[in-house]
């Protein structure tokens, strides 16, 4: 498994329909991409859920390399360059996975432009990323370890990652959830407008190595 995000910070004046109107007819394209676990379309809007910025950050986790190679070096990608130039992707070796009790509910769309998923469809509405840079000395399988013994275990959680940037020494810590993220949870908050999981259920549990 490997995780992947890139993300595009927009001008605070920015109408962020248009970014709502791009998922909502580019968002299912991904849906029976071959290779990949899952593409959550995160969006960050400037004064909600403590946002300070505007931002499309979209996450994935990938089953196979083929899959991210082909994605990444398609007509896809090729076309948000052109659109937003071409971001920084960041990269980190997946460690573990939690799938939770909210992911086998039928549908993938969570909030879209007008709004929270409709009835029907409790697909995940956020998402909540943490990152941390190891300290120096500190032992990496422990810090994953610890990570993973902590995966959040909720009624509301859809599905939760470990991974690790080994260049720079970062662990990720990242979950889907079917409501707003439980209070306390930390890191960066997002909302999802749109899941296509196509391998989801493909993707090991548990422990990766």
């Amino acid at each position: 498994m490997h995780a992947m995000q890139y993300e595009i910070t927009l001008p605070a004046d920015h109408d962020m329909r248009t970014v709502h109107h791009r998922i909502a007819t580019k968002g299912p394209l991904l849906d029976s991409w071959p290779g990949l676990g899952l593409k959550a379309y995160l969006v960050r809007e400037r004064g909600l859920d403590g946002s300070p910025v505007n931002q499309y950050a979209p996450f994935y986790l990938w089953r196979t390399t083929e899959g991210l190679n082909a994605f990444l070096l398609g007509p896809g990608f090729r076309t948000l360059c052109a659109d937003f130039g071409r971001p920084a992707v960041r990269h980190w070796i997946g460690a573990g996975l939690r799938r939770g009790p909210a992911a086998d509910g039928p549908g993938a769309d969570g909030p879209g432009a007008d709004g929270p998923a409709a009835a029907g469809q409790p697909g995940p509405v956020a998402a909540t990323r943490l990152t941390e840079r190891l300290p120096e000395g500190a032992d990496p399988a422990e810090a994953v370890e610890r990570a993973l013994a902590e995966l959040p275990d909720h009624p509301d959680l859809h599905t939760a990652a470990v991974a690790l940037d080994p260049a720079r020494w970062e662990l990720l810590r990242f979950a889907l959830w079917r409501a707003a993220a439980p209070a306390g949870t930390p890191g960066t908050r997002y909302r999802v407008h749109h899941l296509s999981s196509p391998e989801l259920d493909r993707l090991p549990v548990g422990r990766h190595w």
